[in-house]
């Protein structure tokens, strides 16, 4: 069946899913759920999020360079729904999705409590590409729950972090596996 180009994404999901916070120039903090979200390089290690430019998340980038990435478990689903809602700007999606602030170690913007991981990031550079804008990030800084962590590597079965499809679709990734042959 043929599928449309505009929908190519769709074929490479599920994705990864993360709530990425910013605050902005008065700092007020912001929560927005992202997909398009990918590792660029190790050395410098640099992620990308591709935004949709009117994204009170990318306004927040560009007015203060940095923004956080956080790793969202299955049980936080609703939570991350809500923070999807197009709410005014300055209206803080943490608290109205029932979620909490927790204070970053190397960035002024909030990460959030609730969730596995945080992944602190200093805006590299932005780049238009079509109807999104890709936004690089250096990684400085980065924290797991210590429950998700097995002989120091990320447990994908303990962590089940939430995988999105399209739309109001989603999975949740509960084992890893390895190719049989040497």
């Amino acid at each position: 069946m043929k599928v449309k180009a505009e929908n190519f994404y769709q074929i490479l999901s599920p994705r990864w899913t993360a709530l990425i916070s910013t605050i902005d120039k008065e700092g007020k903090p912001n929560a927005a759920p992202f997909s398009f979200v990918t590792p660029v390089s190790s050395n410098p290690p640099l992620v990308l999020f591709a935004a949709a430019p009117q994204r009170h998340t990318l306004a927040n980038v560009r007015e203060t360079h940095e923004f956080v990435l956080n790793i969202v478990p299955e049980q936080l689903l609703d939570n991350l729904w809500i923070c999807s809602k197009a709410f005014p700007k300055g209206v803080n999606e943490i608290i109205e999705s029932g979620l909490s602030e927790r204070k970053s170690r190397m960035v002024k913007a909030p990460g959030i409590k609730e969730c596995l991981a945080w992944i602190e990031c200093q805006l590299e550079f932005e780049r238009e590409a079509g109807d999104h804008v890709l936004v690089v990030g250096k990684v400085i800084n980065v924290e797991c729950q210590n429950e998700f962590l097995k002989q120091g590597e990320f447990d994908v079965s303990r962590v089940k972090p939430v995988m999105h499809i399209n739309g109001r679709r989603f999975a949740v990734a509960e084992r890893t596996t390895q190719p049989k042959v040497q």
